[in-house]
């Protein structure tokens, strides 16, 4: 697919990747035209100015900074470095939950599937998210990436012991009290109570709340983004903070925890190809070499909305796959799957864990499970969405969120790696819609791929 640097998009699938940079979908000639950069930019501007950087050149630059703040300031001042990190986590934890909020509502009063299709499609999405979680569990447990460094342990994990007591904690006591606790357990089921509401309305007003809750998303994505322009300051703050109190064993242990995450990618990677083996007339090869496109675009991107029209293509010319089957999983399904994210946020928890020495039992795991899945649902249109997800995760064990941007040096990298599982996913999911059963030759070779997959 032809790349090219800052242009006019031409409508179709506009998305954001970090703050600064965007990605157009044009169609010229009859061709797919993939633009990054915003329109009209100049690239040799970009690069003069640091603030126009892509979001990881910025947090590998605070990172070299911070690490020459941290040797260069006595140990005694370093403790005052921590309060700009805490600060920008804590505003970032502060959007997570409306951001959330409007984001699950959106995809499920906009979701058009009904009946025994919708019940099968959000069963396989829910399976393939809790699998991704397990496995990141059991690869953080079995490799202890934290346990080769220790930080200051802030507040301990508080987690009642009484599964009865941790549903009803989650539970809503009021409409507001989730969003300011930053309960994502008790945000979910209001946004799924009032989602299914919607639906029963006429469709004149259910096409009002849609706009209204667009809106609102949008509104919200402009203030997560001036958060997110300053999280390069979070980082080298927090790297300051860390090498000016504790050196630099941390990073050090940043490096199992990268080994740790690609191993449970690997393993969740591996479990799509055999359910697609044994489930679906796809064989593993066939796919990988017909979606190579979309995993490559996925993984240069770390943006799942900006690969969907791609995925949706290469299923529908490439694998073979029904219309109806490459749509519900690279289309729909993808605004629930977020199985990679799902993976990071449970293994990223385990992690902060096991460095400040708080062991979570197997009910808080649970926890981080249970967590995890429905900070999921909703966030594949969000960016940064495994940023703004963990904080919640975070808060429902009280791990110190501040933490998280100790895990920003890799994060870019690690985040183009599970946007790549997030596309397998989806891959996956519509290769066992589609049926173990090929379709005749004849009926391959003239379905064409439909325009409303890529508006």
């Amino acid at each position: 697919m032809p790349i090219r640097l800052a242009g006019r998009p031409v409508r179709s699938c506009r998305t954001v990747y970090d703050p600064f940079d965007h990605i157009s979908m044009d169609t010229v000639n009859g061709q797919e035209l993939l633009t990054v950069g915003a329109p009209g930019a100049s690239l040799s501007r970009t690069r003069r100015a640091p603030w126009r950087w892509p979001l990881y050149l910025q947090i590998l630059a605070a990172v070299a900074l911070g690490v020459g703040v941290g040797v260069g300031v006595p140990a005694s001042m370093a403790g005052f470095l921590d309060v700009p990190a805490r600060l920008v986590l804590r505003l970032l934890g502060a959007i997570a939950p409306p951001l959330v909020l409007v984001a699950v509502m959106r995809a499920l009063l906009g979701a058009t599937i009904h009946g025994k299709v919708a019940g099968r499609l959000f069963f396989l999405l829910a399976l393939n998210t809790l699998v991704a979680i397990l496995i990141g569990l059991a690869t953080a447990n079995a490799i202890k990436p934290g346990r080769h460094a220790a930080l200051p342990p802030g507040e301990a994990p508080r987690i009642a012991t009484n599964p009865l007591t941790q549903l009803l904690d989650n539970v809503p006591s009021s409409l507001v009290r989730p969003l300011v606790e930053n309960n994502v357990i008790g945000v979910i089921i209001i946004a799924v109570t009032f989602s299914l509401a919607a639906r029963r309305l006429d469709a004149a007003r259910r096409q009002q709340i849609l706009h209204l809750l667009g809106t609102a998303f949008d509104l919200t994505l402009i203030v997560l983004h001036w958060v997110i322009g300053l999280v390069p300051l979070a980082v080298l703050c927090k790297v300051a903070f860390v090498v000016g109190t504790v050196g630099f064993r941390p990073f050090f242990a940043l490096g199992w925890f990268v080994v740790a995450v690609i191993a449970a990618l690997a393993l969740q990677a591996s479990y799509y190809l055999i359910r697609v083996r044994f489930s679906s007339w796809v064989r593993p090869l066939q796919l990988l070499s017909g979606t190579r496109d979309a995993l490559a675009m996925a993984f240069s991107t770390a943006s799942s909305t900006a690969t969907m029209p791609l995925t949706y293509a290469c299923l529908r010319d490439r694998v073979g796959l029904r219309e109806k089957s490459a749509s519900l999983g690279a289309l729909v399904g993808s605004n629930f799957n977020n199985d990679g994210t799902a993976l990071y946020e449970a293994m990223a928890a385990l992690f902060v864990a096991q460095m400040i020495g708080a062991d979570l039992s197997t009910g808080q795991q649970m926890m981080v499970v249970l967590t995890s899945v429905v900070a999921s649902v909703g966030a594949a249109g969000i960016p940064e969405a495994g940023l703004v997800t963990m904080t919640l995760v975070f808060s429902a064990v009280n791990l110190p969120t501040g933490y998280i941007a100790l895990l920003l040096p890799v994060d870019w990298f690690l985040d183009r790696c599970r946007t790549a599982i997030n596309i397998m996913g989806d891959m996956n999911v519509s290769c066992i819609l589609d049926g173990a059963l090929e379709r005749a030759p004849s009926a391959a070779s003239t379905a064409q791929p439909s325009s409303g997959g890529f508006r």
